[in-house]
């Protein structure tokens, strides 16, 4: 069991590491650029690639979407009233604990975890978390969602185009599975080394607000996850990614959106920072207690 907790911790550690070092090196590294490439084509292509070769049913992919709506409303309503009840403010901390680094961080663990079918189930729980957050995070900081921002976001468009693959029983063409697949295949790496590179760059102002904000999604994400996965009758690799996803640290995504709508950016970076330590602590536990 070791052996196996070791092969897949320490690629991620790995990874990670590499970045971290990078930065701490003075090396560039324009993480907009790696970013925009990964966002607008690679994640778009690993999705298709993935959820149409993956020996999985529809309904399957249907059923980790909606597990993943529940557990973030329920985060949602307990972490606002946990963030009250210690007197914290809700406006810039709730984006924090209701989405998880379920891309940088949660699709390499799906994979290297539970396989293909592993992947394919986080790639549903990213999707649903991604445009979540992307109409939740706006309202939350006062601001009003747009429609085409929405409708911006390429990975709508690759699982929408999956799923006529799948539910229309098409055989996709050779070449194009194996474009998106060659393309997809930078997603991981370049997620886990961007992952380093903003660990190194951001620093933690607040140590004992991080410290509350960081234990609190975790171990809220790890009991809500598993409530959620117990009570819908998951088995198997869709209960390990649901709850594995749910109870991966603060996202990188929500000090972006914290920096662009200035909801307390700093607070935000170091409650990334100290879940991530922690996360990664914590790891070798949760995948002993999933496998």
């Amino acid at each position: 069991m070791l052996a196996e907790l070791f092969s897949i911790v320490a690629p991620v550690l790995v990874c990670a590491g590499l970045g971290f070092g990078w930065a701490k090196s003075g090396r560039k590294f324009d993480t907009d650029m790696v970013m925009t490439l990964v966002t607008n084509i690679g994640v778009p292509c690993l999705v298709f690639s993935t959820l149409v070769q993956a020996d999985i049913e529809a309904r399957a992919l249907a059923a980790m979407a909606g597990a993943t709506a529940v557990v973030v409303v329920a985060v949602g309503v307990l972490g606002a009233g946990a963030l009250k009840l210690t007197g914290q403010p809700v406006r810039p901390f709730l984006p924090s604990l209701m989405f998880p680094n379920v891309g940088n961080m949660g699709l390499p663990l799906c994979l290297l975890a539970f396989g293909d079918v592993g992947l394919a189930l986080g790639i549903a729980v990213f999707t649903v978390m991604v445009v979540i957050q992307f109409v939740v995070s706006p309202i939350i900081a006062g601001n009003i969602t747009s429609p085409k921002e929405l409708a911006r976001i390429p990975i709508l468009y690759a699982v929408a185009a999956s799923l006529i693959v799948i539910l229309g029983n098409v055989e996709p063409w050779a070449w194009v599975v194996n474009t998106t697949k060659i393309l997809g295949g930078m997603v991981i790496p370049l997620m886990l080394t961007t992952l380093g590179i903003s660990l190194a760059r951001l620093r933690v102002v607040g140590l004992a607000r991080a410290a509350g904000i960081a234990v609190l999604r975790v171990g809220l994400g790890f009991g809500i996850g598993l409530a959620v996965a117990t009570g819908l009758g998951l088995e198997g690799a869709a209960k390990g990614v649901l709850v594995l996803q749910s109870s991966l640290p603060v996202a990188v995504f929500n000090f972006l959106f914290a920096e662009r709508y200035q909801t307390r950016p700093t607070d935000v970076a170091g409650a990334v920072v100290v879940s991530t330590l922690l996360s990664f602590a914590a790891l070798p536990a949760l995948l002993w207690f999933l496998l």
